[in-house]
């Protein structure tokens, strides 16, 4: 595990629309036909079971104003969704958030170190990990919930936006105390 203390923006992404993504990835994006992501990268949506069951999670959003899908009804989820998630030189990180579902991370390609801040523990631990095709160095090729990756995610029950909450620096302080929140405020999305 690597402390908090080493984990940098690999590098720093590009925040000027006119700057375009390498010629390689822009083909996969086209070819996957990728969709820019609130949290940062790029995404599409692959699969949604038909399946609807009832939400294990409470009927109000998690966070006030998220929009939600033209039909949606907090009182049921879809068993499961599955999507492609890439991030990329021009859009190299996730900001932190956190999700009401299970989320079930698998590498395609790539190599990167993930941040996940364990709110949940009476005193939440922050692990960071790599994620690449090197297991024997101990890289992971899946994991529960940098650049380069392209992942599937599969989310039981299905995903939501009204599931979903941004971390911001006031509550990455509340989790870790000020002197961890100042070293990963860089992985904290801009508020607007």
């Amino acid at each position: 595990m690597t402390t908090t203390s080493e984990v940098t923006p690999s590098f720093p992404g590009s925040s000027d629309p006119s700057v375009p993504e390498p010629a390689a990835i822009q083909s996969l994006i086209s070819h996957l036909n990728l969709q820019p992501l609130i949290e940062g990268g790029y995404f599409i949506e692959t699969d949604r079971d038909p399946l609807l069951i009832p939400s294990p999670f409470p009927t109000t959003p998690v966070t006030p104003g998220h929009p939600s899908r033209p039909g949606f009804d907090p009182a049921l989820r879809n068993a499961s969704t599955n999507i492609f998630y890439l991030l990329t030189p021009r859009s190299p990180l996730g900001h932190l958030h956190r999700n009401r579902p299970r989320i079930i991370h698998t590498l395609h390609r790539g190599r990167g170190r993930y941040v996940v801040i364990h709110a949940e523990e009476t005193q939440p631990r922050v692990e960071t990990f790599v994620v690449g095709p090197n297991v024997e160095a101990g890289e992971r090729l899946q994991w529960i919930s940098e650049s380069g990756l392209l992942i599937t995610e599969t989310v039981v029950p299905g995903f939501e936006l009204y599931d979903h909450d941004f971390l911001t620096k006031k509550g990455l302080e509340r989790l870790v105390g000020a002197e961890e929140a100042r070293k990963l405020a860089w992985l904290v999305k801009p508020e607007e």
